[in-house]
This record gives structure tokens, C-alpha cells and sequence, in this order.
């Protein structure tokens, strides 16, 4: 399984595929954690 989150098509057919997708996004998540860094930021400002 490599296309794991353009192709929805997999998801249905390969069940396991989806908890591997799942692992990936908790990978993701770390992301949006930078997004709330500026929000400290702009409390700095005022």
C-alpha cells in the first residue's frame, strides 16, 4: 500500500492500509502544533 490518503479507493479496499494512514497522520499532527507558536507570538504584541 502506498498511496494512502489521495486514493479514498484504498482506504475501503485495504482496511489495514487505513490504520497505517492513521500512524502517518499522527505525524502530521506535530505540524499544526508550530501553527499555535505564533499565538503566544501575538499575545507578545499587545
Amino acid at each position: 500500500c502506498g498511496p494512502c490518503g489521495p486514493t479514498p479507493l484504498a482506504n475501503s479496499c485495504n482496511e489495514p492500509c487505513v490504520r497505517q494512514c492513521q500512524d502517518s497522520r499522527v505525524v502530521i499532527q506535530p505540524s499544526p502544533v508550530v501553527v499555535t507558536l505564533p499565538g503566544p507570538i501575538i499575545s507578545s504584541f499587545p
